[in-house]
């Protein structure tokens, strides 16, 4: 998604497509290169998930909505 859609304007929509892009590309590097005990710690206390589940879920829901 990174090398075939890198499109920062346009609209609100591209850039936002964009975006999911590079922090799934993210993401995914920092699963494939830390271990796991690091990656439990950085994406349940360092992003807080339990904590702000429904604002993250909320979030996710409202862009999906935007974007069908």
């Amino acid at each position: 998604m990174v090398l075939s859609h890198n499109v920062w304007s346009g609209g609100a929509a591209p850039v936002i497509v964009t975006l999911t892009g590079w922090i799934a590309l993210i993401k995914g590097s920092l699963l494939l290169f830390l271990s796991p005990e690091q990656e439990s710690s950085l994406f349940l206390n360092g992003v807080r998930l339990e904590q702000f589940f429904y604002l993250y879920l909320g979030a996710t829901l409202l862009i999906g909505i935007y974007l069908t």
